[in-house]
């Protein structure tokens, strides 16, 4: 089968407020056009065309890596003359699916049927019943439950608006009958537009079936027009993500303060406090809890390691046993190893943390490769870049690092070692000895402290 998607994505955005198009705008950490993409993909699409009338030079170059034929739209004269524009290259044997790169949420298993149904040379609907339908079109019926027309909202009298079925907007035909049905639509209606929906009343007339089913969800067809319903369809989408985590045995302390931008895999007995951002692809072993306010991105975290509140994790791994936080920060390529700890206000870059080593609190760890059972004290520093290039430090086994010290890269602190408080390493300090720097202390008697004007 010859699948052909046609994504509509010309729409202005008013409401949006905003220099970005619409599709641009993210719902989880991805513009709403990339999911309606995905969908295409999912479904085997042929080839997909993006039909788009405003910032078509960002709509390339954000998704200058698919493969896609964009369309212009010069005109926005209605969602049928939008379809027109991506007509004129279709070959007339393939199946045309329509959707909507303001509809993001659309699944694949909702378009399949569609497209089965517009394989057999009929016009597939998707639609759906609303307890409040709004400003939707209405599906018309006929006394034997056939539908025969799309009403438009403003179009509808008194009693069509009454009617709880609406339209969605995803069809799916042949190109070959698409094309004859758009060449016959005209714009007499209120909007002064070229509705997509016209084609209904015109295959009637040709005696080409209509057929209709419904998404899985009402969450599959929300549209976004404004921020507002980006914000609203967003919740929503979050609330979905922590159902199903939950349902597969995650505890969420709270699933309304919760958000997933990305895959989260698991194992038994992990909990997610409140106000946690997963982004990317996380990966948790078993019993790993993550305290409120954290955000882990791109991580793996090992059996029985907690992330105290208000960590940030980033492309990093942390072996079993290990205690992050809080007010920690591992940035990318950090690797904490079995029983490990970071305490807080410690931040990690690009470094080997030791089995049974730690970091307790106001360190800064980078470009460093830290042995097993070192203890770094407060306020230590790796001084790692010269103003130009990253250096790095090297720790060796059972190293003790006492508070306030600077380690300036490249160096190597050998097995064994004792950093005194206060020093500043700048050559290899040797192992099992102490290292410090010749300091006095010095009394001034007679020194005042200065007074206030």
């Amino acid at each position: 089968m010859n699948l052909e998607t046609v994504i509509l994505a010309a729409g202005k955005g008013t409401r949006m407020y905003s220099n970005r198009p619409k599709v641009l705008h993210g719902l989880s950490g991805k513009p709403m056009l990339e999911y309606v993409l995905d969908a295409a993909v999912a479904i085997n699409s042929t080839a997909i065309h993006v039909v788009y009338g405003h910032g078509g030079d960002l709509l390339k170059q954000r998704f200058s890596d698919r493969d896609v034929t964009w369309v212009c739209q010069t005109e926005q004269k209605g969602t049928g003359h939008a379809v027109a524009q991506a007509m004129l290259g279709l070959n007339d044997n393939s199946v045309v699916l329509v959707l909507y790169g303001d509809v993001p949420m659309i699944k694949p298993s909702s378009l399949g049927p569609l497209i089965d149904i517009a394989q057999k040379n009929k016009l597939a609907l998707l639609t759906i019943e609303l307890d409040e339908p709004g400003a939707l079109g209405r599906i018309i019926r006929d006394d034997k439950n056939k539908i025969v027309a799309i009403r438009e909202y403003k179009d509808a009298d008194a009693a069509e608006r009454q009617i709880t079925e609406i339209n969605t907007g995803v069809v799916a035909a042949k190109a070959k009958l698409l094309k004859q049905w758009l060449n016959r639509i005209d714009n007499n209606n209120a909007q002064q537009e070229y509705y997509l929906t016209d084609i209904v009343q015109l295959a009637v007339a040709d005696h080409i079936p209509v057929e209709s089913i419904n998404p899985q969800t009402a969450l599959e067809i929300q549209g976004v027009n404004s921020k507002l319903e980006l914000a609203e369809l967003e919740r929503m989408h979050q609330q979905q993500q922590a159902r199903t985590l939950m349902q597969q045995g995650l505890t969420i302390v709270d699933p309304a303060r919760f958000d997933l931008h990305g895959q989260l895999d698991f194992g038994r007995d992990c909990k997610v406090d409140i106000n946690v951002i997963i982004q990317g692809h996380c990966k948790f072993g078993d019993n790993v809890k993550v305290g409120p306010g954290c955000i882990v991105r791109n991580a793996q975290i090992d059996d029985d390691s907690v992330i105290e509140p208000f960590s940030i994790i980033e492309d990093s791994q942390i072996g079993s046993h290990c205690s992050v936080g809080p007010y920690a920060r591992l940035r990318p390529g950090s690797s904490l190893l079995q029983s490990s700890k970071i305490g807080n206000f410690v931040e990690v870059k690009n470094s080997i943390i030791g089995v049974n080593s730690k970091a307790n609190h106001l360190s800064y760890v980078g470009d460093a490769q830290v042995g097993k059972d070192v203890n770094i004290g407060a306020g230590v520093i790796t001084c790692n870049y010269d103003g130009a290039n990253k250096h790095k430090t090297i720790i060796g086994d059972n190293v003790h690092i006492g508070s306030d010290c600077q380690l300036v890269a490249p160096v190597t602190v050998s097995d064994n070692a004792t950093i005194g408080a206060g020093t500043t390493v700048y050559n290899d300090a040797p192992e099992n000895e102490l290292t410090v720097n010749k300091k006095e202390q010095i009394v001034l008697a007679g020194w005042k402290r200065p007074q206030k004007n």
